[in-house]
């Protein structure tokens, strides 16, 4: 499995839901001869989509990865869902990943998660270009949609071609093909190769001028990142394609600009051109800067890995998958070699863990190899300690990575099985899903024998109750989906929690002086801090904080978790004999009820951002009933012939929203959400709870 690092591609395809991802993917895939035909994703016949569920759906759900060569290089190539409930799919590979090629509508546009999945990208500084897709769409618009990526995007779009046309068929002035800016020359893929084969003409008289212009755009933008370029256009002496090749990867590893190619995955049109710009302008492992962690056997020292088979071994776990014959874990190889049968170590966890086979993915198929080398993702059969975000390293050479964070669930429905046989059935099943998704929880209320699954929103339920009951056959009921509320604090307060008693003839005194107040601005829910100078010996103060942490992370007075809360201790008292642990952990649980009481509750609901796409005919009805759902509407705006409303609005008020669109609309209309933040509940939800 030794490969040429220079020539390796480790790529995501991330786009919003319905640009064509899959599309695009499997004509990469017949492209490169890995498949002998195009699947359809209507048909359910794609390579990457091999779950039933997403044949069903027509939409993918779980990423999938995929190698396979093109031309001199190798590509791993991760196609990831585009709804926003299995954001988590895209997140998870983006921090793995080297490179991405973004892929939007022509006639959508930017769209919601167009933008989200951007700033994921900007997370992890992941230098990608962008594909314009569904050129052959009516209404398909190019220029507009380059003028969406720049402004909403906030970056650089450079194009690499241009389209000759646009729109179906039966248009006067229909897509055909495209310009490619670099040599400067018309591109044409017969319908009858299904695009196999590409012809080569002169650019047409009518595009020549619009050509120049672009072109002479193209290389003012690059001239900024190549001096040698920069002479010639001086010079006015003619440009080599190779040299604007150079400049283009420079400024793409730079993230500076972003090169825009076009053309529509459905017909085979433009595909080839992307994928040389993939080969060209994206990064190898060697491109990228060496992976940093640190050493957890050292005080944390800093350690960097380079793209090296001579280094250490160390790599990420970035997804499980379930499997009959084991669990599979996808591993991202930053540094050294790693064999079969070898034992690695996982410092989050200090285990270790057996690595008795390894296998290349190929969608649902799989390859078993020997080794691997730095650069390479590849798939682990028998680890059993480690989950998606773990570090596993060489055990003389420990490294920790960063982890990988995942967004909080904000919608849950409660499941109960019918015998107690199921429930032992529903606990292990559950135990896999929580293995393999990262943003599935689990908990079962004792009281009530009902378990509380909690996801990312109706679509990531739904999905996840349709594997209980096919894919598992477990015999469970299925409750309708409620909202995951949260609990802050009203105003600061200052309590003393006290602890007088005697238990078991021993007397306990201790008193705890603490401070309950709003916080914001921490990736923490609950707070907890000591500013009690020397008035508290260490090993109490450590009890009494643990305590005021585990009551923080165990819910508010409703129940709900709490959130946007700091408890800093201020002060306690000690008594020379009777005072011990047992003690100030009663006074500060003792403490935290008492401060609970006197802060006051607010209920937070989860608020969505919510974009809909409709025909400008229905902005009237559609604004009159997202105000019935206590909508706050931050703009309107017209993209190409439709309206576009982005509002926000409370998830409880959303259930059923896709069911009235349809209606107000008569299925014109499109809409997406996704997690925008947490706010005050309206007083009669929390008189409902009180």
């Amino acid at each position: 499995m030794s490969r040429d690092l220079h020539k390796l591609r480790n790529i995501g395809i991330i786009a919003h839901i319905d640009a064509g991802k899959t599309t695009l993917t499997e004509r990469m895939l017949f492209y490169c001869g890995f498949s002998h035909r195009v699947g359809e994703v209507d048909k359910g016949t794609t390579h990457t989509d091999f779950d039933p569920e997403e044949q069903q759906r027509g939409i993918t759900i779980h990423s999938a990865c995929v190698t396979f060569g093109f031309k001199k290089v190798i590509i791993n190539l991760i196609d990831t869902p585009g709804h926003v409930d299995f954001t988590a799919e895209v997140e998870r590979s983006l921090r793995v990943l080297d490179g991405g090629v973004v892929v939007f509508s022509a006639r959508e546009g930017v769209e919601a998660q167009s933008e989200t999945v951007w700033r994921q990208a900007d997370k992890y500084h992941v230098p990608r270009i962008a594909f314009i897709n569904k050129m052959d769409r009516e209404g398909a618009d190019f220029h507009g949609t380059l003028k969406e990526i720049e402004g909403r995007l906030n970056c650089k779009p450079v194009p690499v071609n241009l389209p000759v046309g646009s729109g179906p068929p039966h248009l006067p002035d229909a897509f055909r093909g495209v310009i490619d800016l670099v040599d400067m020359r018309m591109l044409t893929f017969p319908g009858e190769t299904e695009g196999t084969e590409i012809a080569v003409e002169p650019v047409p008289d009518q595009c020549r001028e619009e050509s120049h212009v672009w072109r002479v755009r193209m290389l003012d933008q690059l001239s900024l990142f190549d001096d040698e370029l920069t002479e010639l256009m001086l010079a006015e002496e003619p440009i080599p394609g190779e040299l604007i090749h150079r400049a283009f990867r420079r400024a793409t590893l730079a993230g500076e600009i972003v090169p825009v190619f076009c053309g529509s995955a459905l017909d085979g049109i433009g595909v080839q051109p992307l994928m040389d710009g993939v080969a060209a302008y994206l990064p190898s492992p060697l491109d990228i800067p060496p992976v940093e962690g640190i050493n957890p056997k050292k005080d944390n020292v800093k350690t960097v890995r380079k793209p090296d088979p001579a280094e250490p071994f160390c790599g990420l776990v970035f997804k499980i998958q379930a499997d009959r014959h084991g669990d599979l874990h996808y591993v991202r190889v930053y540094s050294g070699q790693l064999k079969a049968n070898s034992r690695v170590y996982n410092p989050g966890k200090d285990k270790k863990e057996n690595v008795p086979q390894l296998w290349r993915i190929q969608c649902d198929r799989r390859e078993q190899v020997k080794s691997v080398d730095a650069g390479d993702i590849i798939g682990i059969i028998g680890l059993r300690h480690s989950v998606t975000g773990d570090t596993l390293c060489h055990a003389q050479h420990p490294v920790l990575l960063e982890s990988i964070t995942f967004p909080e669930t904000v919608i849950s429905m409660a499941i109960e099985p019918e015998s107690s046989t199921e429930r032992k059935k529903l606990a292990d099943v559950l135990d896999i899903m929580k293995r393999q998704d990262p943003t599935f929880r689990a908990k079962e209320n004792e009281e009530t024998g009902q378990t509380l699954i909690s996801g990312m929103g109706e679509l990531h339920l739904e999905v996840i109750k349709h594997q209980l009951l096919r894919e598992y056959k477990l015999n469970v009921r299925v409750h309708k989906p409620r909202v995951s509320y949260r609990e802050t604090v009203q105003k600061a307060v200052e309590v003393t929690g006290q602890c007088h008693r005697t238990m078991a003839g021993q007397t306990l005194w201790a008193e705890l002086t603490i401070r309950m107040e709003p916080f914001e601005g921490v990736a923490r829910p609950v707070t907890v801090m000591a500013d009690c100078g020397d008035t508290l010996q260490p090993d109490f103060l450590v009890a009494a904080m643990q305590v005021l942490t585990e009551q923080g992370e165990g819910g508010g007075a409703l129940g709900f978790p709490l959130m946007h809360v700091r408890i800093t201790v201020l002060a306690a008292k000690v008594h020379e004999t009777e005072s011990n642990e047992l003690a100030f952990r009663m006074a500060a649980a003792d403490a935290f009820n008492k401060a609970l009481d006197a802060a006051g509750i607010v209920l937070l609901e989860p608020v969505m951002h919510l974009e809909v796409t409709l025909p400008e005919e229905n902005l009237g009805d559609f604004v009159s009933d997202l105000q019935q759902r206590r909508a706050v509407i931050k703009r309107t705006h017209n993209r190409g012939r439709n309206t576009v409303i982005d509002a926000q609005v409370p998830l409880a008020n959303l259930f059923g929203y896709s069911h009235a669109m349809r209606g107000l609309s008569q299925g014109r209309a499109t809409c997406t959400m996704e997690p925008s933040t947490y706010g005050p509940a309206p007083p009669e939800v929390l008189e409902r709870f009180m």
